[in-house]
Parts: C-alpha cells; sequence; structure tokens
C-alpha cells in the first residue's frame, strides 16, 4: 500500500470507514427467500450472524433470552449492573430519568456512582442460571482486567461461551504492577470457546488468532455513545479494519493448518446497510449495541451507553437518546416501517444478498465493492 503524506515529517496509510464504501451487483440474482444467514461458531449454531454487544442498555437477561429465541446470541455484561445490583431495574430506570443533555458532568457523575457498587459473584450466577433455564446459548462479558477474579464463577455457571471484551485487547499486555492475564495459557484451559478483542488491524488480530481464540472482535471506538477518538485521539474505520482482520484469518489459517477464527465486526453498525458492507468486508458476524437499543424491549428505556461512559477515571462515552422503532422482532425481521435501515436489518441482509447472487454469508464476503464517495 501507498502511504499518504500528511506533512514533512509523518505519512500515513488511509483507512476507510463503512460509509465509505458500496456494493455492486455484478453476476445474476436470487429470491431472498432461498439466502442463508445462518452462522456457526465452534459447536452454537445460530440463525442470524447478529451477537448482541454487552452493555446495560442493550442487554438484559430478558432480552438475553429473547434475542436467543429470535435465533442470536445475547452476551450479558458481568462488570454491569445486573450484576452489581439485586434491582437494576430500578437503577436503569433512573438512568433513564437523568438529565438529557449530552456531555452532561452531572449524569456522567451520577453513572460513575451507580456503577461503583461492587460486582456479586451470586448475582453472576443468578443472571447466567436464568439465561440457562430459558433454553438459548449462554454467554458472558468480562473485561480482561477482571477475568482472572471472575472467571471461575462464570465457568461455574455454565456459560456456553466466554467473551473477554475491552476497548483494545492485545495477547501480550506489558504491566509493571500487576501480573498480566496471560490469553493464550488462558484460552488453553478453558472447555469452551472465547471470543476476545477488540483488535484494530492485522498484526494485533494475528497475535489473538495464535492465543487459540474462537472468535476476534474488530473494532475501537466506532460506536454511537463512544467519545473515544475525541478523547484519546484513536479511532480505527471498520471497513478498513475488517479487511485487515480478515486477510489475518486466512495468513492464520495457512499458518495452523486450516484452523478458522471467526471475524466479528464490533461497533459503528447502526443500520442494516451498515451490517451488510461489514459482512461484505470480510466479517462472519457482528456484534450490535445501537442496533438492539431502539428495541422497545432493550433496557436502556431508548437510552444507549457503554462502559467507557462510566469509567471511573477517564470517561469517553456518551449516554445518548436513541428512538425506539418497535419490539426486536421487528428490529430483527420486520416487517418494517421505517426506511432508514434500523428495523428489518436482517430483511435488508438478505435481499442484499438476493440482490448480488450470493446464497451465504461465506460466498458473500467475495462480493466486490467499492470506493463510493459521499
Amino acid at each position: 500500500m501507498t502511504d499518504i503524506e500528511i506533512g514533512r515529517g509523518k505519512r500515513a496509510r488511509r483507512a476507510y470507514g463503512l460509509d465509505d464504501i458500496a456494493i455492486i451487483p455484478n453476476r445474476r440474482t436470487r429470491d431472498p427467500e432461498g439466502v442463508s444467514i445462518n452462522w456457526q461458531i465452534d459447536a452454537y449454531q445460530f440463525e442470524t450472524p447478529v451477537i448482541a454487544a454487552p452493555m446495560d442498555s442493550v442487554m438484559s437477561p430478558a432480552t438475553a433470552i429473547a434475542l436467543g429465541h429470535l435465533g442470536g446470541l445475547g452476551v450479558l455484561d458481568l462488570e454491569g449492573l445486573w450484576t452489581r445490583h439485586e434491582d437494576p431495574e430500578a437503577v436503569l430506570a433512573e438512568i433513564s430519568e437523568l438529565g438529557s443533555t449530552v456531555d452532561s458532568p452531572q449524569t456522567t457523575a451520577r453513572l460513575q456512582e451507580l456503577y461503583q457498587a461492587p460486582i456479586q459473584a451470586e448475582l453472576i450466577t443468578a443472571r447466567l442460571a436464568e439465561i440457562r433455564a430459558a433454553g438459548v446459548t449462554v454467554a458472558g462479558a468480562l473485561t480482561p482486567q477482571r477475568t482472572q477474579e471472575f472467571y471461575k464463577t462464570v465457568l461455574a455457571a455454565g456459560v456456553d461461551i466466554f467473551v473477554i471484551r475491552g476497548t483494545t485487547v492485545s495477547a501480550e499486555h506489558v504491566s509493571k504492577n500487576q501480573e498480566p492475564l496471560n490469553l493464550k495459557q488462558f484460552i488453553y484451559e478453558l472447555d469452551v470457546p472465547v471470543i476476545v478483542g477488540g483488535a484494530a488491524g492485522y498484526t494485533p488480530a494475528l497475535h489473538l488468532m495464535r492465543t487459540g481464540a474462537a472468535g476476534v472482535l474488530v473494532g475501537f471506538g466506532g460506536g454511537a455513545s463512544s467519545t473515544t477518538r475525541r478523547a484519546l485521539g484513536i479511532h480505527s474505520p471498520m471497513a478498513s479494519a475488517i479487511s485487515d482482520v480478515a486477510a489475518a484469518r486466512r495468513d492464520y489459517m495457512d499458518e495452523s493448518g486450516g484452523r478458522y477464527v471467526h471475524v466479528i465486526a464490533d461497533g459503528g453498525m447502526g443500520t442494516s446497510g451498515d451490517i451488510v458492507k461489514a459482512i461484505a468486508m470480510g466479517a462472519d458476524a457482528v456484534m450490535l449495541g445501537a442496533a438492539l437499543a431502539r428495541a422497545n424491549e432493550a433496557p436502556g428505556r431508548g437510552w444507549h451507553w457503554g462502559a467507557e461512559a462510566h469509567h471511573p477515571e477517564l470517561p469517553r462515552g456518551d449516554r445518548v437518546r436513541l428512538d425506539s422503532v418497535g419490539p426486536l422482532s421487528e428490529v430483527l425481521f420486520g416487517p418494517a416501517h421505517h426506511t432508514n435501515g434500523t428495523s428489518n436489518l436482517m430483511g435488508a441482509l438478505r435481499r442484499s444478498m438476493a440482490t448480488t447472487g450470493y446464497s451465504d454469508l461465506k460466498e458473500f464476503q467475495r462480493v466486490e465493492v467499492v470506493i463510493s464517495p459521499r
């Protein structure tokens, strides 16, 4: 690739976001009903390539169960309100009634206070047991900083898929103050598939694949509620990031003798068109936050925020207002009553695949894309 000269002392590689690209139909067409959007990771099969982001505004035990029955995978934030408070509904109601101004110091301070309550191991067990009792795939998420402390509790509760999710996660974290999590050893000793991330490029993703992860999350600071780019100056345009990590997956398959690691786009996909383009760039599945927070059942009650919003020292996320578009089933499968790509997300994916002539997700990763000026 050719670097672009920014100034005499710095050159940079050009990267593209999902808004910068478009898909080109150039072969046969199909009926949408004949298209498969099934997805499988390890032994777990899903009717849609949708994973719910582990965010309190998106996932509760009830919505994780509902999404599981609709063919997706709900991931509960095991460091969120559901494991800190016996009655999180009262806390969620309070958050929904906080001031409506974005970037409010008072709102941020109150969020920080509410998330200072300690994580209770017995609540982790109870919440995961509630999901398991409903007969759907059970998934929970911890940050790398909390994984060593609570992973035994999570495994004992019967989790099926374990997610280690942070703003950015590396296979090699250097620390002078504490023993860092050895991902390769940790994953090797577990009996469940692990999804880990985020990764923002080829090299860090390749290192994560070498740890034995079943899936790698791609993204950094691109979500609707994230202000990481503004606060830290760090951002990874998603189209280029997904493509880079998909290339790492290809090279790792050659290196490992055929072991396939799933690429999961995480963040910055608020509409159906974004989901379509993420898969076209090489993602096997997508992790959705804001798109699912628009459902009537979402615990955020029309508000959306992530863990970055209540960081105790350097908050870098907003609590944002989202318009509800209908029940979760309508958000995923329609019928849509909105023309802006916020409902019938899977119907749009099927139609795009059918229009370009591809019958399943793996085939659709080969679709032609172009740079499309906005």
